[in-house]
């Protein structure tokens, strides 16, 4: 299973995915034109898509969605809710709405509600033979309920938002704060940290820390939260911060748990 950041940020979000049956994308914050060029990096096209699928409707998410559309056939993985609150229509034809559960060829996607203020926002477990990925982004908590779906999983892509004090000294007006900060706002670094020190085990090989204010947090104090929460485990998976205007290096974790792999 291979996972390669497109970018991550406040200004735009979007996620490779490769599996041994499968390969797709989560989210289009970015232009159709940067994704093209990430993609051929990799020596790939978007004739290589089979999927792309949405976390919610919100712009830094979707905003490359309906130029990518008229340049694409793959089919477009989202819910009722989320549709209602994208400003341009998508043919049915293009449209998989998802519950509870996305079957790709072998892999299969279970999907868990998050909490954020756009409707229908969801968060995805990826499976595939014996290797496993969680991706978590925009929601002000997880729910407990879901723990055991997300425990001891070998790749986390969650988000690591804010630093709380540089949010609260910052100069955001006081109504946006307590939204970034709400239930229904996003994860602060140390909300993050706590979270992850609960959830990773001894599969777990790397951590990917995402969706970055840019504005209000730093990569040292992410990773530092993080880092810091879980030095008394005895595993240790590689950290990494995603970035918002590069891509990340492409990561593997291989069906043995034993191997893994970090490429440019």
């Amino acid at each position: 299973m291979k996972i390669k950041v497109l970018a991550s940020g406040s200004k735009g979000n979007c996620s490779y995915i490769e599996t041994s049956s499968a390969r797709f994308l989560i989210d289009i914050g970015i232009t159709y034109q940067r994704l093209k060029k990430e993609l051929e990096k990799m020596d790939l096209s978007l004739e290589d898509i089979d999927a792309l699928l949405l976390t919610h409707a919100h712009n830094d998410h979707t905003s490359g969605l309906k130029v990518t559309l008229k340049h694409t056939n793959f089919k477009i993985y989202t819910n009722n809710e989320m549709l209602k609150e994208l400003t341009f229509p998508i043919d049915n034809e293009r449209i998989e709405l998802y519950q509870d559960i996305i079957h790709l060829n072998n892999t299969k996607i279970t999907i868990f509600k998050t909490s954020h203020d756009a409707k229908g926002s969801v968060g995805f477990v990826i499976e595939d033979d014996k290797n496993n990925l969680v991706y978590i982004t925009d929601t002000g908590y997880i729910n407990k309920k879901n723990f055991k779906l997300l425990t001891n999983k070998n790749i986390y892509y969650i988000e690591s938002n804010h630093d709380e004090k540089m949010l609260m000294d910052g100069p955001y007006p006081y109504y946006l704060k307590q939204r970034i900060i709400s239930d229904e706002g996003h994860l602060s670094n140390t909300t993050t940290a706590k979270y992850l020190k609960e959830l990773i085990g001894n599969n777990t090989k790397y951590i990917i820390l995402a969706h970055l204010s840019e504005h209000n947090n730093t990569e040292q104090l992410a990773l530092e939260a993080t880092e810091d929460a879980l030095k008394e485990l005895t595993f240790n998976p590689i950290v990494l911060v995603a970035k918002q205007n590069e891509s990340l290096e492409e990561i593997e974790v291989l069906q043995d748990y034993d191997q893994v792999n970090m490429c440019r």
